[in-house]
């Protein structure tokens, strides 16, 4: 009735507002039933849509999520760094640019450095949102601007994406 939904794991809590979608959630045995009455066709898609980001919060308290990225430099090697453990990131000497670019990370990710791979930033979380979002705003920190970018290809850019556990089928 209230439209949030909570959902408890072996990895902690999480919480989502779906009020804005207008639909009907009831829980039966172990499965979520989601209606909406008298819709149109978009907003019948809404019920797909709900569906699909409670089943990544359930894969995220099971396994967590996991997205790797390397920094990629020619000439000037881009510096990251992990302050205030690994909740927020620091860009230096980004295309020999002087100022540090600081990304502090949303609540939940952590990021690590990769200890078998130079270069790579490792960011786990429970909330596929929050990780991606993370990955994103770390991504735009070091952007080249007023340059060719078929050419400038320095940056930091996602390299792979999974789950933290491996998914048992």
């Amino acid at each position: 009735k209230s439209g949030v939904v909570w959902i408890k794991g072996p990895r902690g809590e999480l919480s989502k507002n779906f009020k804005h979608a207008k639909l009907e959630m009831s829980l039966v045995g172990k499965k979520i039933l989601i209606k909406k009455w008298m819709s149109n066709r978009k907003a019948a898609a809404v019920c797909r849509t709900v569906q699909s980001r409670i089943m990544n919060m359930i894969t995220g308290l099971k396994l967590g999520y996991q997205y790797k990225m390397r920094l990629v430099y020619n000439h000037f090697p881009i510096q990251a760094s992990l302050e205030d453990g690994g909740t927020r990131v620091e860009i230096r000497n980004f295309v020999g640019q002087k100022m540090t670019k600081i990304c502090k990370l949303p609540e939940g990710v952590t990021c690590t450095r990769s200890t078998d791979v130079k270069d790579e930033l490792v960011f786990e979380g429970n909330d596929v949102e929050a990780v991606s979002l993370a990955t994103s705003q770390v991504h735009q920190l070091a952007l080249v601007r007023n340059k060719d970018i078929r050419k400038f290809l320095d940056g930091i850019y996602t390299s792979a994406k999974g789950t933290v556990e491996a998914a048992e089928d």
